[in-house]
C-alpha cells in the first residue's frame, strides 16, 4: 500500500466530510432575513449542535462500516479455510 495515495484519500474524505457538513449547517442554522457578517448567538448554538450532531452521526456510521467490513473479512476468511479443507 503506497502511504502517500492512503494520506491523499484520507485528506479527500475529510475535505469532502468538512464541506458536506458545513453547507448542511450553513443551510440549517444561518439566517438569510438578514445581511450581518457575524453569525447572531442564536445561530452560532445551532451551529454548534449541527456540527457536533453530524460528527456524531458520522461516527456512527464508521462504527457500522467497520463492523460490516470484519464481518466480511471474517466470512472471506472462512469460504478460504472451507476451501483448503475440501482439498480446493
Amino acid at each position: 500500500p503506497d502511504p502517500l495515495f492512503a494520506a491523499t484519500t484520507e485528506m479527500e474524505m475529510y475535505t469532502h466530510l468538512f464541506n458536506k457538513m458545513a453547507a448542511a449547517c450553513f443551510e440549517k442554522c444561518a439566517s438569510r432575513k438578514h445581511k450581518e457578517n457575524d453569525l447572531a448567538l442564536g445561530e452560532m448554538s445551532c451551529a454548534d449542535r449541527c456540527v457536533a450532531k453530524y460528527l456524531e452521526a458520522q461516527e456512527k456510521v464508521g462504527v457500522v462500516l467497520q463492523k460490516a467490513n470484519e464481518a466480511q473479512m471474517a466470512q472471506q476468511k472462512s469460504l478460504m479455510e472451507m476451501q483448503q479443507a475440501m482439498g480446493g
